[in-house]
């Protein structure tokens, strides 16, 4: 069931972009000499910003920062995976013309910056159908706040109970469903694990893009 509003969730909704992250952390660290790297490091920075992941990894890791560094290195890598590697999942471009052909006025809402998620969209070819992005570095804070949904919403003129949340990350669909948003949970292969757990959030499920309903 669609709703007038659609906030959308970037890397592991829309974009098949988790895989890059993965690579991109791990190799991140072993270049700076952290071997073994966790195996749940992906999972622990998922709510983070990037400028919170990069803290984590001067505060943990000992890696030589300031963190602004940091991060400044990690976004300048998935730069170039976002603009020229990066898929689209397969689906996502047919159930977005969908939404627009019913009127439903959308945007983007990620924890990647403003920069990167409109580079990624682009080269996806979907920009067009979202009225504008936002990061969560906008408002300063992660998903585990719901301060970037209950922002988007501003920005479209809509309450929370009127745009449906799309997301890949139980820890993000709690936060929107407790802010009073109708919240869909998207499958992700990386967060197979958690399947369960987030479509139990959520007030209804997208397992394939390919056979979602408008």
């Amino acid at each position: 069931m669609h709703r007038n509003f659609a906030i959308f969730d970037l890397d592991g909704t829309l974009a098949d972009s988790m895989p890059f992250w993965k690579e991109l952390s791990a190799e991140y660290l072993k270049s700076k000499g952290v071997d073994p790297v966790p195996e749940d490091i992906l999972e622990r920075i998922k709510p983070m910003t990037i400028i919170e992941s990069a803290g984590l990894f001067v505060s943990e890791f000992g890696i030589e920062g300031p963190a602004a560094k940091v991060a400044s290195d990690l976004d300048a890598v998935m730069a170039g995976y976002y603009k020229n590697d990066v898929p689209v999942k397969p689906g996502v471009p047919e159930y977005l013309e969908g939404l627009r052909a019913k009127g439903v006025r959308m945007c983007v809402a990620s924890a990647t910056s403003e920069e990167l998620i409109d580079a990624c969209l682009r080269n996806m070819g979907i920009r067009h159908y979202f009225e504008f992005v936002i990061s969560c570095n906008t408002v300063g804070v992660g998903k585990k706040s719901p301060l970037v949904y209950q922002e988007a919403a501003r920005r479209l003129g809509a309450r929370p109970e009127d745009c449906t949340v799309y997301e890949d990350a139980s820890y993000a669909a709690r936060t929107a469903r407790n802010a009073g948003f109708h919240v869909c949970a998207v499958y992700d292969v990386l967060s197979d694990e958690g399947w369960d757990e987030l479509a139990g959030i959520c007030h209804e499920q997208i397992k394939d893009w390919r056979k979602a309903e408008v």
